[in-house]
This record gives structure tokens, C-alpha cells and sequence, in this order.
């Protein structure tokens, strides 16, 4: 992409040069500048009473925003096409109204007075970095609306401002639908592995094998050599009880909590558990072990429950943390590497999310886990099955890392695109515009 021929320095650091028949100005000069103010808690309804209300960019999506509440009393508004860029951490982050909002303080609307309102969304896009430079706060970094008021931009004459902006909407939408493509086949990748996991550890690797029917209805048909039974009576289940609290008598420890199994696979020491400190007796009961499996045994949905890790290591001071689950199967009927692959099973998974109770977050009981009915190989057939899932898993794996690299950098393509854009950096009038 070519550069303008002449540029003059703008005198704005993240603003740069410029070309030569461009300026500089402070926004409050160019557009206006709303900033939200929050009502009442009382005055909010779930109810589509009054205005969709906003109250930062907890709301925000890709582009438009997904109000969660609404309110009869917002004092300050948005009206559609105005631009709402998030004022607290993190700064920065815009998205635009496609209807009347009410909006907290948490986000600010800028509304189009001399810039077209589609280049004025690019803009602000554009002034993530500048904004969280100036940022300031203790508990949280934000701006005030003088901040945003006086934060220079470039003052771009009328026609290029089309141009510019209706060249962005192109390249834009390009890079965006070979994202959403990446993010498919992801998403396809990911559902493959699930299907592998889950017909292996029901069915095994043989596809030539007599079924038989288990007795168990989610369960079905499995190979006529395998047992049904109950996870306790192959397995130790207990809930740990051991957090961040302290006691006389305690020992210094590190704790796997709730996060570690929830974010990763596989527990080792290349994670930074949280330290604490534990009785000798919890030290003695909750130490951590080589083919452990640890579960999450709480989330907020019934079916976000039950997520499964499996320690790869023998630990001396790493215990399993509050809410979750500490599995030790005994290692002459169940191999942990295979239970925790049965855990990414739906059939086997559905069990905890049936009996998940609770109202606002879900919650699983020791008898839940203990009453669970395991599909049962061989040992010999548990370490083939484990074996040929670590394999799969890992070129699936590999295959989604490549495309969210992928992702990633078409991310920063698309940022710097539109900073250079906006910036002057590239001259766009030659180029295809929509």
C-alpha cells in the first residue's frame, strides 16, 4: 500500500505524521461527547421497562451491544450510530449503538458532529492505546469524559473520510469472514475430538467387536468383554476442604485450585499454584498424586460442571484445593489416564449434569461421583485407549493452535490496518472501496 506524497509532523505522538493537507483536533472540537451516568440499583428492570440500559462493556459483543437490563430513569443516552467506548478497564474496548441506549458510567457515547460516524467508530478503535496511557485509578484504571474530550485525532477532509471509512468496511469484513472461518473449523475440530473421546472410551478401538447391551440406558451397547461398575468401589472420591485460611500448626503448601482444573488438561508443574497453608493431616489427605484425576464439582450452569484434570506428576506440597473433587482410582481396576478421557464423554459427562442441584450456581455431592457408572476395559485395554487419545488429542490440538496463531495475527492485521488508515499512514483513495 502506498503512502500520501508530502507529510508534515502532527505534533500528537500516537498520531504521528500526517499528510500534509491533514490537521489535527481535540474531539470535543470535532463530536461530542456523552459520558453514562448509572441510576439507582432499584431503578434497573430485567423486564424491557424504559431503555435498554448499558453499563459497560460487560454488554459489548462484536459490534452492537446485548443489553442485560433496562431502565425507566437513564439519564444519560446514546442514540443509534453513536459510538460507546468503554471508560474503565479495559479502556478502550467500542462498540456501536444500533438503537437508543441508556448508558452507566462505566462507557461514554460520541456522537457524529463533523466526522462521518462510520470513521469516527475506526477512530476510536484507534485510541485504545492512547486512552490506557492516560488512564489513572487505584482500585481500576479509567478516563474521565476530559480525558476523552481532549484526546487529539486527525481532522480528515470530508471526502477522504468516506474513503477511508468505506475502505475499511471492506478489508474489515474480509478479515473478518476468514476469521469466522478459522473459528469454524475450530469449533469443528473441537466437536471431532469430543466424538473420538467419547465413542472410544464406550465403544474401544475395535470396530469389529460383539456389543452387548450395559444395562444402563444413557449408556447403551458396549464391547461384550467390558464391565459396568460404580466408581466407588474402583476409585477413592473425597471433596477437599482445604483454602486459603490459616490455623495454628499449619504447614506451608500450595494449593491446585479451582482455575488449574478448570483452565488445563493436565496438572503440573509448570503451573503457579496459589501457596497456603494446610494442617498436617490435610497435607496427609489431600496431597496431590501421579494419575489423580481432579474435577470441578460446581459452576454456574449444570452443564459447565464436572471438568475433569489429570495430575501427570507426584507432588510432596501440592494439595487439591476447595470445590473440587479428588479422585484416586485404584490402579488395578481403573487407570486415571482412562477415567480422566471418560470424563470428556458426553454419555458419561450427562450423569453430573442431570444431577447437578442448585439455583443461581450448581453443585455436585460426593454421592453424585461415587454413584457414577464407569464403562470398564481391561487395564491392558484403559492404557491402549489412553494411549491412542493422548495421540489424537495432540494432532487435533496442535491443528487448533495453528489456526488461533492464525487468528491472532489476523487480529493485529486488522489493527494496524485501521490505524494506518486513519492515521495517514496509507493512501486508500486509489484502492477498492463499497
Amino acid at each position: 500500500m502506498k503512502p500520501y506524497l508530502k507529510y508534515e509532523d502532527s505534533g500528537i505522538e500516537w498520531i504521528g505524521e500526517i499528510p500534509e493537507h491533514w490537521e489535527v483536533t481535540k474531539l470535543k472540537y470535532s463530536d461530542k461527547v456523552i459520558m453514562g451516568q448509572s441510576p439507582n440499583s432499584d431503578d434497573y428492570n430485567d423486564t424491557n421497562e424504559g431503555l435498554p440500559f448499558l453499563q459497560g462493556n460487560a454488554d459489548f459483543k462484536t459490534l452492537f451491544p446485548k443489553p442485560k437490563v433496562w431502565c425507566e430513569t437513564a439519564n444519560k443516552i446514546a442514540e443509534k450510530e453513536d459510538v460507546l467506548l468503554s471508560v474503565r478497564a479495559p479502556i478502550g474496548a467500542v462498540n456501536i449503538a444500533d438503537q437508543s441506549y441508556g448508558i452507566g458510567r462505566g462507557l461514554c457515547a460520541i456522537r457524529s458532529k463533523k466526522s462521518l460516524a462510520k470513521l469516527l467508530f475506526y477512530l476510536a478503535l484507534s485510541l485504545s492505546d492512547e486512552l490506557n496511557s492516560i488512564g489513572t485509578g487505584s482500585t481500576y484504571t479509567a478516563v474521565s469524559i476530559d480525558d476523552i474530550a481532549n484526546v487529539f485525532i486527525p481532522n480528515i477532509p470530508p471526502i477522504e473520510q468516506q474513503t477511508i471509512a468505506n475502505y475499511l468496511d471492506h478489508k474489515t469484513h474480509q478479515i473478518d469472514t476468514l476469521i469466522e472461518k478459522k473459528q469454524k473449523l475450530i469449533d469443528l475440530l473441537k466437536e471431532q475430538r469430543l466424538a473420538i473421546i467419547n465413542h472410544a472410551v464406550t465403544k474401544g478401538l475395535n470396530p469389529n467387536v460383539k456389543l452387548k447391551d450395559s444395562g444402563i440406558e444413557w449408556l447403551g451397547e458396549i464391547p461384550e468383554h467390558w464391565e459396568v461398575k460404580r466408581l466407588k468401589y474402583i476409585a477413592n472420591v473425597q471433596f477437599s476442604n482445604v483454602d486459603k485460611k490459616s490455623y495454628e500448626n499449619e504447614e506451608d503448601v500450595f494449593l491446585c485450585n479451582y482455575l488449574d482444573v478448570y483452565n488445563n488438561e493436565f496438572i503440573n508443574s509448570k503451573i503457579g499454584f496459589m501457596k497456603a497453608t494446610a494442617l498436617p493431616r490435610e497435607i496427609e489427605k489431600f496431597t496431590i498424586k501421579y494419575g489423580d484425576v481432579l474435577t470441578t464439582k460446581d459452576s454456574e450452569t449444570p452443564d459447565d460442571i464436572a471438568n475433569a484434570a489429570l495430575v501427570t506428576e507426584d507432588f510432596n506440597n501440592v494439595l487439591c484445593g476447595y470445590h473440587l473433587t479428588h479422585i484416586r482410582p485404584d490402579r488395578r481396576f481403573l487407570l486415571g489416564e482412562y477415567l480422566f478421557r471418560l470424563f470428556y464423554a458426553k454419555k458419561f459427562n450427562d450423569q453430573f449434569a442431570v444431577s447437578a442441584n442448585g439455583i443461581t450456581r450448581y453443585g455436585l455431592s460426593t454421592h453424585s461421583f461415587n454413584s457414577s457408572y464407569i464403562s470398564l476395559p481391561s487395564i491392558n485395554e484403559q492404557n491402549q485407549i489412553a494411549e491412542y487419545l493422548d495421540k489424537i488429542a495432540k494432532e487435533i490440538d496442535i491443528s487448533i493452535g495453528n489456526h488461533i496463531k492464525s487468528i491472532k495475527l489476523l487480529k493485529e492485521y486488522r489493527t494496524a490496518l485501521i490505524s494506518e488508515a486513519v492515521t495517514g499512514k496509507i493512501d486508500v483513495r486509489e484502492e477498492v472501496s463499497v
